[in-house]
């Protein structure tokens, strides 16, 4: 008797088990992001977090941008992946190649913390939400430039000749530069020619077509001045290499990293619980303290120390950063690739 009444007492708990975390029956949610210290920080502040809470295991995905929309494209119609996360300009390619679903705002409901500016839609429906902003600007060797440059004409002064390094059309803001190029320096928007001859007579060490790359420049020394993210300039300096980063006069060119759910998951309950804890004021701080990235959530506070590596400086916000419309830069991708094949790189 006693052990019918064990077995039916342990069976009841199993049940009651069950039902009280449903989410725990849940082996895995597959999450594609960056690798690096960017997936370092996305674990930290948003796949841990979400485990504790849930009990679900995440899996990453690791890949660029470009290479989890080819994936997601792959996998068309019955995805693995879950969630990705994907840069400015690759999420409205994978928006327009029917990849990504709709985000729910009674699913997310952090989604109302968000800046409106980070919201992104399409035929009214969210297809992606940013979780934080970084910018492309003027990184040096603080050993080797005296004087930090304060305007992206620096580039051009005789003494850093040969050691300057800008971005090509392979890296995401490749394109996106050239367009900021030629609207600071009050060029027609409908003609590069101008830019394209200015940039003809920069003399680079090289141009880089991926962030690890610009981050060994500077870390070699093959560079000491130019463009880089600014999340990957803060990590060289946090590092202890003699490398400041600048907020130029002109200002900054500025993207964010974008979260999205994968359209046709069979896991979409779980999946929108992970973009809203991605959403919520403490994940978005932690990520502001591991990439410098500028909150998306409203509300948000951190240290000083954190603050001033931020894409807008101390005191800004995402108004003071130089946002692109991404559908104008993907129309015109093709053309200032080939241009930039013909002016730039074929000399």
């Amino acid at each position: 008797m006693t052990s019918l009444r064990a077995a039916a007492c342990c069976a009841a708990l199993m049940a009651g088990t069950a039902v009280t975390h449903p989410a725990a029956a849940q082996t895995s949610l597959t999450v594609a992001w960056y690798g690096g210290n960017w997936g370092d920080a996305f674990r930290t502040c948003v796949a841990e977090p979400f485990t504790k809470a849930t009990g679900i295991k995440v899996v990453a995905e690791i890949g660029t941008s470009t290479v989890t929309l080819a994936k997601l494209q792959q996998q068309k119609g019955a995805p693995t992946i879950d969630v990705a996360w994907m840069d400015g300009g690759i999420s409205e390619l994978a928006q327009a190649a029917g990849v990504t679903g709709a985000i729910d705002p009674q699913a997310v409901p952090n989604l109302a913390k968000v800046s409106p500016e980070a919201v992104y839609k399409a035929d009214g429906a969210v297809y992606a939400v940013g979780t934080g902003y970084y910018s492309l600007g003027l990184t040096y060797n603080t050993q080797k430039v005296r004087t930090p440059p304060t305007s992206w004409d620096d580039l051009w002064k005789p003494e850093f000749a040969g050691a300057v390094t800008i971005p090509s059309p392979a890296n995401s803001s490749g394109v996106p530069f050239i367009l900021f190029l030629n609207k600071i320096w009050g060029n027609p928007a409908n003609d590069l020619s101008k830019t394209f001859a200015r940039l003809k007579t920069l003399d680079t060490a090289l141009y880089f077509d991926s962030s690890g790359a610009a981050s060994n420049a500077y870390q070699s020394g093959e560079a000491i001045v130019g463009a880089h993210f600014s999340v990957g300039a803060w990590d060289l300096a946090d590092k202890g290499l003699p490398i400041g980063f600048a907020v130029p006069k002109e200002g900054v060119w500025a993207t964010d990293a974008r979260l999205h759910l994968v359209k046709g998951t069979p896991r979409q309950t779980e999946a929108a619980r992970f973009i809203d804890t991605a959403l919520t004021p403490q994940a978005s701080a932690c990520l502001a303290e591991k990439l410098y990235l500028g909150p998306s959530v409203q509300g948000v506070s951190v240290a000083p120390e954190v603050e001033r590596k931020l894409p807008w400086g101390v005191g800004g916000s995402v108004k003071n950063l130089q946002l692109f419309n991404w559908a104008d830069i993907n129309r015109d991708r093709g053309a200032i690739t080939d241009a930039w094949n013909r002016e730039i790189a074929r000399q």
